[in-house]
């Protein structure tokens, strides 16, 4: 997975950077973004824009962060809650809209407002 958005971007979603992928890979969850490593093309055009600098490439992710690299895996391959299904690889975010749903890893993450 090419770029990872960490626990900064929990109750922020500023969006910025889903308007700058040219891909479409960054999902909108309830209280997070989610970058999908299959979609995203390691352009780097999100991490520059994002206000929080909540965005790294996997490899220089902080060690107190690292369990967002897995995070941002399991937002696509498992079953979250209120969905028949994964969410996989659609194609792009314009797709499927906002999910509305994140992992349990966020949904119990303190606030960060």
């Amino acid at each position: 997975m090419p770029y990872v958005i960490m626990s900064d971007c929990i109750d922020i979603t500023d969006q910025s950077c889903v308007e700058e992928c040219p891909v479409d890979c960054i999902y909108v969850g309830e209280r997070k973004l989610y970058i999908n490593g299959k979609e995203c093309i390691d352009c780097g055009a999100c991490e520059p824009v994002c206000p929080v600098e909540a965005i790294s490439q996997d490899r220089r992710v902080p060690e107190e962060q690292q369990e967002f690299i897995e995070d941002n895996k399991t937002f696509f391959t498992q079953v979250l809650p209120g969905r028949q299904e994964p969410i996989g690889t659609p194609g792009g975010s314009r797709l499927t809209g906002d999910i509305g749903v994140d992992t349990p890893l966020v949904a119990k993450h303190p606030s960060n407002d």
